[in-house]
């Protein structure tokens, strides 16, 4: 995985945590949810990354 994709990856799920909080703050599930689904995203996208580098070291 390169290193803008650790990054772009990183970024999204501390955003992703962002939503969530603001959401729990302010009693909004709907971004509340928006949060997790952000971070559910970042952490497939990751694990797709790592798969395809590990088919590309063989």
């Amino acid at each position: 995985m390169g290193a803008d994709d650790k990054m772009e990856n990183a970024g999204e799920k501390l955003g992703g945590k962002a939503k969530e909080a603001a959401g729990k703050l302010t009693d909004d599930k709907g971004l509340e949810a928006e949060g997790k689904g952000d971070q559910v995203k970042a952490d497939l996208k990751g694990a797709g990354e790592k798969l395809k580098d590990a088919f590309k070291k063989d």
